[in-house]
C-alpha cells in the first residue's frame, strides 16, 4: 500500500522505517521508493505499458546507492520514452542483450561454440588443422571483435595478404570455416545475417590438384622401389599396410592393435578416426596378416602399430609415407594418399562391383536417399576384391620385394 507523507525530501527517503510489511513512498510521476520489512529499499517506475496496455513495473536500483536525484533523472528519461511509445522495459532488455553481444558475443567465443560441434563431425587431425588455421590467420585480428560488427570488406582485408603470397588454398578453407562460423551465428539467434557469404567470390580460384598418384602399371616400379629403399622396417611396413588395406595415410599411420579382431580376421576402424565419422571394417587378407607378423616384434608389446621413432607410446606421423616416397624418388609423382587411386583404378579395370570398390576405400554415398537405405558394407563381398587386390600387389611384387617374403608370384599383365 503506497505512503505518501507531503513534500519528499531526501532526509525523509533516509529517515523511512521499515515496518512490518512492505510499503512503497510515492515521490510523483510514477516514481516510487519500496521500502521492506529487512530495511532495503529501492527505486521503481510504474507506467502503463505502450505495448500491452495495461500496468507494469521497472525496477531502478536500490537506495541510497542510487541516489534521488539520480532516481528521478532516470524516471523521466523513461517518461520520454513512453511519450515515444517506447516500453521502458523492452528498451532495457534491449540495451542488455547489446551489451551481451559486445562482451560475450566475441568473434573467438562464438568460434568456439562452432567448433565444439565441428569436431564431432571430423577427424582429431583434421579438427586441430581447422583450429590452428584460425588461431595463425584469424583470431590475432578478429578474436575480440563483436561477431555482429564483423563485415565481409573487413574480412577481405584481412585475407588480401594470404592471396598476395599465393597461398589460394589457404584462403578457400578460410572462406569456407568463416562462413561455417557465421552460419552457426546466425542459426543460434546471434546475428541476423552472414555477411560473408560468397566471399571467395572475390579471390582468385586455386587450381584444383588431384592427389599425385602413378599408373596400375608402374606397381612393379613401386615395390621394387619399397623394397630397395634405405628406410626403416616400420616405414616400409606401413607404405604397404596402407597399399594393401587402401587407407588414408592417417588411417593406415594410426592404426592400433586393439583395433585388431584376428579372430574374424577384421581391423575395424572407429568412427571416430575415419574422415566420414563412420566405422569401417577392413577385411584382413592373409598379406596384411603377414604384415602383422613382420611388425609384431616391433610394436606387438605397444598400443599402435606402426610407433613413431622418437615416443614409441605415440603412432607415426601420418606425413612418414609421404616423406618416405619423396626419399625413393617418387616426389611430384605419388603422394601416400595416391595409392588407393592405384587400386581404385585397378579394380574398376577388372570389373569388380562399383559400390563394392567405393565401400573398400570408405567412401560415402553422396545420394543421401540412397544412402539411407543402404546400410550394408559389403563385408564378406569386400573380403573376395581385397583377397585379390593383395595378390595382385604381391604378384607386382615381383617375389621377393614385398615385405611378407613371398617368391615365385608371376607378374599380372
Amino acid at each position: 500500500m503506497a505512503k505518501t507523507t507531503g513534500r519528499i525530501t531526501d532526509t525523509k527517503l533516509k529517515n523511512a522505517k521499515p515496518q512490518e510489511g512492505e510499503y512503497t513512498i510515492s515521490v510523483g510521476d510514477g516514481l516510487q521508493l519500496r521500502v521492506l520489512p529487512n530495511g532495503t529499499k529501492s527505486w521503481r517506475t510504474t507506467y502503463t505499458s505502450p505495448e500491452t496496455g495495461k500496468r507494469a513495473k521497472l525496477s531502478l536500483g536500490t537506495y541510497p546507492a542510487l541516489s534521488f536525484s539520480k532516481a528521478k533523472q532516470l524516471n523521466f528519461e523513461h517518461r520520454q520514452l513512453l511519450a515515444e511509445g517506447i516500453d521502458p522495459r523492452t528498451k532495457k532488455a534491449q540495451e542488455k542483450e547489446q551489451q551481451k553481444a559486445l562482451t560475450e558475443h566475441t568473434f573467438i567465443n562464438i568460434a568456439s561454440e562452432w567448433f565444439k560441434l565441428k569436431k564431432t563431425q571430423v577427424t582429431q587431425n583434421y579438427a586441430d588443422d581447422i583450429w590452428r588455421s584460425l588461431e595463425r590467420n584469424i583470431f590475432p585480428t578478429l578474436a575480440q571483435t563483436p561477431i555482429s560488427q564483423i563485415t565481409a570488406p573487413m574480412v577481405i582485408e584481412l585475407l588480401r595478404p594470404i592471396e598476395a603470397k599465393g597461398s589460394l588454398e589457404t584462403i578457400k578453407r578460410l572462406s569456407q570455416r568463416m562462413n561455417e562460423i557465421m552460419g552457426y551465428a546466425v542459426n543460434a539467434g546471434i546475428i541476423h545475417a552472414n555477411p560473408l557469404t560468397n566471399i571467395k567470390a572475390v579471390f582468385q580460384r586455386p587450381e584444383k590438384k588431384h592427389m599425385k598418384a602413378i599408373t596400375p602399371q608402374e606397381l612393379p616400379e613401386l615395390m621394387q622401389a619399397i623394397a630397395n629403399a634405405n628406410i626403416k622396417k616400420t616405414t616400409r611396413c606401413l607404405l604397404e599396410w596402407q597399399l594393401h588395406t587402401i587407407t588414408r595415410p592417417a588411417e593406415a599411420s594410426n592404426a592400433r592393435w586393439d583395433e585388431l579382431d584376428l579372430e574374424n580376421e577384421v581391423w575395424v576402424i572407429p568412427a571416430e578416426r575415419m574422415k566420414k565419422r563412420k566405422e569401417h571394417r577392413v577385411p584382413l587378407t592373409p598379406q596384411m596378416l603377414d604384415i602383422l607378423e613382420v611388425i609384431k616384434p616391433i610394436s606387438g608389446h605397444r598400443e599402435f602399430i606402426f610407433p613413431s621413432d622418437k615416443d614409441p607410446k605415440k603412432p607415426c606421423n601420418s606425413q612418414t609415407a609421404n616423406a618416405a616416397l619423396k626419399r625413393m624418388g617418387y616426389g611430384g609423382r605419388l603422394v601416400s594418399h595416391g595409392m588407393r587411386s592405384i587400386a581404385s583404378t585397378t579394380l574398376n579395370e577388372q570389373g569388380f562391383d562399383y559400390d563394392v570398390i567405393e565401400t573398400c576405400l570408405a567412401h560415402v554415398d553422396k545420394n543421401q536417399v540412397r544412402s539411407a537405405y543402404n546400410r550394408t558394407d559389403y563385408l564378406e563381398r569386400r573380403r573376395k576384391v581385397m583377397c585379390w587386390w593383395s595378390e595382385h600387389i604381391e604378384k607386382a611384387s615381383r617375389g621377393s620385394y614385398s615385405v611378407t617374403g613371398t617368391v615365385n608370384i608371376k607378374l599380372v599383365v
